[in-house]
């Protein structure tokens, strides 16, 4: 996988922000980007997978549920 450059334009209050947090964790501003587009894509995969689990949740029939013991301390054979 090769990695490729892209552009991304930011108002100057935004630059000026990540260049001082650049400059205060010693790395470069494209790394920090990086670092921080990652962190979002994260966040916005846990919100999605959240909304999905919501859903079922509410369809959930707890009375049929197995109970947290015979489910985590079920021993192996």
């Amino acid at each position: 996988m090769s990695t490729q450059r892209t552009l991304v334009t930011l108002e100057p209050p935004v630059r000026d922000l990540i260049k001082k947090m650049a400059k205060e964790k010693g790395i470069s501003i494209s790394s920090l980007c990086r670092d921080l587009i990652c962190e979002g894509l994260e966040i916005f995969e846990d919100r999605y997978f959240d909304r999905i689990a919501s859903k079922r949740e509410d369809k959930f029939n707890w009375e049929n549920g197995l109970p947290h013991e015979e489910v985590w301390n079920k021993k192996q054979r």
